[in-house]
């Protein structure tokens, strides 16, 4: 699943980008992903230098699963810092080991960082890298969904 046409930067991750994958690579250890057996892990950075977790959650009733961006963007919205979100790292793979190319996280969670991203009104990095953490991709959100809807087009909040 590899967006390198989108690619932003190809330099090696800082210091920061390096935890802020380790945090999501370590995430993923804690999926509940018994239907498709695909782990994915997400970390947020937020503006103090938190760093907050989520991993996928699935259910029998697929529809109610929930993705690991989306558990930690609410992580941070039940704490009150949904605007003090400043980048995202995600990473996932097959939990027996396969592909172990890089993911990018799916349409609602891409809209759902688009939620983010608008609230705190500044551009939020979104790191993607392989379950290894050894290939990494920077991506922007309007890379990952361009003319995308938000709050501003409701007339809510910066953005």
């Amino acid at each position: 699943m590899s967006e390198k046409a989108t690619r932003q930067d190809p330099t090696t991750p800082t210091p920061d980008e390096r935890a802020l994958i380790d945090a999501a690579r370590g995430a993923m250890a804690q999926a509940h992903a018994p239907y498709s057996r695909f782990a994915v892990g997400a970390a947020l950075r937020l503006t103090d230098g938190t760093i907050l977790t989520g991993a996928n959650f699935e259910n029998a009733s697929y529809g109610l699963s929930l993705c690991a961006e989306t558990v930690a963007i609410a992580a941070a919205n039940a704490q009150g810092q949904l605007r003090d979100i400043a980048a995202i790292a995600v990473t996932g793979g097959a939990m027996d080991g396969g592909d172990g190319g890089i993911i990018t996280p799916c349409g609602r969670c891409r809209q759902i960082i688009k939620e983010a991203q608008d609230m705190g009104g500044r551009p939020l990095a979104i790191l993607c890298a392989t379950p290894d953490g050894a290939a990494v991709l920077r991506l922007t959100l309007d890379a990952l969904l361009p003319h995308a809807f938000g709050p501003a087009n409701l007339g809510i909040g910066p953005g």
